[in-house]
């Protein structure tokens, strides 16, 4: 209800996109049709989300059937029958958990999901929550339906920035706080900035700061998370210390898939040769000249401990990491991937077969491995639960955690409880959506948040936060 009329399609978020063409559907009368709706829950308030089960049900109660892939939990809460895909991700998934009702897998003990449905495992709330002393002020902004509010944002803290969809968040953080800090610190590269009038407060503490963001990590499909995190450029260097690398001459560039050299000449060290077709999809076929393997022989010929390069990067980082334990500057910079939830992930992969939320934390370790040679940064995300198992918030939290003590700050557009149960100040923006919202709402700890009577978010974080 918060979209106006004239807003570009372009402009519109995956989950607003699925929800339009929900209510088409709703007008159209079909019955006996077959809806499949992947996370249609993105960027909604839990209020909202409400409102969205009611659609869902309706489409059900007409004669239609409706599956979605989910991790809310009111979704799991609302629907006839569960499926439960795992038990873990990746090589360690694909199975078939659980199938049953919402009462039956609170009872199994095989299913995480039902384990953290059941209250048996959890996402705990923090003992203490994070004093501070530094902070940044937006003061009036006017952007879209923003009411001239004044909003102070703590420094060295986790802070989550929450509200019905609509709220104006998205235009208070990433139209306004982002551009306007850029330009303060002098590194400004033309973002449009939103209206205000001044920002004020301790800008010196902050050195950098970082969007991150659920787009692709690289611009090549060469690219993936090992030459991201640069953990290939060590691989590469071991390789070329192999015996037989140094008897056949073989520098480190010989093993990169990147430059001229050592990579398969047919399929640019793609590993897959795409056969355009005239109206209809481009064919994606293995390379017939590597194999798919992405170098030439004398290359692959080298091992080490009877894997070649092409075989490392076929590895999970869970795997990587058991078979480098050995090598310590490989470790480090894979061990910040398995902690932000993607052991799972093969060290080759595609970055264009990657999710957002899988290359936003991808993102997210390659901070994690810069430590305390970074600069001190704020890191901004927008909806980092996007796609996220309670299991991989918890992670993703402790990684947060990490980004704190190194002296960073992060602020996170979000309405999972779980986040804002576990940030040390919340901001709430609303009370509604689009003219009636805007306004801010509540400013501070989630323990007083919960008493806020004008705040829906509050409303809900009562049974996620003992009082």
């Amino acid at each position: 209800s918060y979209l106006t009329l004239n807003r570009l399609s372009n402009t519109l978020s995956g989950g607003e996109s699925q929800r339009i063409n929900l209510a088409t559907s709703l007008g159209s009368s079909l019955v006996g049709s077959i809806y499949v709706l992947d996370e249609p829950s993105i960027g909604l308030h839990p209020r909202d989300t409400q409102r969205l089960i009611s659609v869902l049900k309706s489409l059900r109660d007409v004669g239609n059937t409706v599956v979605v892939v989910e991790h809310e939990q009111e979704m799991m809460e609302a629907a006839d029958y569960l499926i439960d895909i795992g038990p873990e991700a990746g090589i360690n998934g694909g199975e078939m958990v659980f199938a049953g009702t919402y009462q039956q897998i609170l009872k199994d003990t095989k299913s995480l999901t039902g384990q953290y449905l059941s209250g048996k495992s959890q996402i705990e709330v923090p003992q203490k929550r994070r004093s501070w002393s530094n902070s940044v002020t937006i003061k009036g902004a006017h952007e879209n339906n923003l009411k001239g509010i004044d909003v102070q944002f703590p420094l060295n803290t986790f802070t989550v920035v929450t509200g019905v969809s609509g709220s104006g968040k998205t235009s208070l953080v990433k139209r306004i706080l982002y551009p306007a800090l850029q330009k303060s610190i002098g590194n400004y590269s033309g973002e449009q900035t939103g209206v205000y009038d001044a920002i004020e407060g301790d800008i010196t503490h902050i050195e950098q700061v970082e969007m991150v963001d659920q787009n692709p990590i690289g611009r090549s499909s060469r690219s993936n998370p090992v030459t991201y995190v640069k953990a290939w450029d060590e691989i590469r260097a071991l390789y070329a210390n192999q015996a037989a690398a140094k008897a056949a001459g073989l520098k480190p560039a010989a093993f990169s898939f990147n430059v001229e050299g050592g990579r398969c000449d047919v399929c640019q060290g793609e590993g897959e040769v795409k056969i355009e077709m005239q109206f209809m999809a481009d064919i994606v076929l293995p390379c017939e000249a590597c194999g798919g393997k992405r170098f030439k022989q004398f290359v692959l010929d080298v091992h080490y401990k009877n894997k070649s390069v092409a075989d490392v990067l076929e590895l999970s980082v869970d795997e990587a990491i058991v078979f480098f334990a050995d090598q310590p500057k490989i470790l480090a910079k894979l061990q910040p991937l398995q902690d932000v939830g993607l052991g799972y992930v093969k060290l080759g992969q595609s970055s264009s077969t990657l999710s957002g939320g899988e290359a936003q934390r991808i993102k997210l370790a390659s901070f994690l491995i810069k430590g305390n040679n970074s600069k001190k940064t704020l890191f901004i995300f927008d909806e980092p639960t996007t796609g996220l198992h309670f299991q991989d918030i918890k992670k993703l939290l402790k990684s947060f955690d990490a980004l704190i003590a190194l002296g960073n700050s992060i602020l996170v557009i979000e309405h999972n409880m779980d986040m804002i149960k576990s940030a040390d100040w919340v901001i709430d923006i609303g009370p509604e959506g689009g003219n009636k919202g805007g306004k801010l709402v509540f400013a501070g700890l989630p323990e007083e948040l919960i008493h806020c009577k004008d705040s829906y978010t509050g409303q809900f974080l009562k049974t996620h936060l003992k009082d």
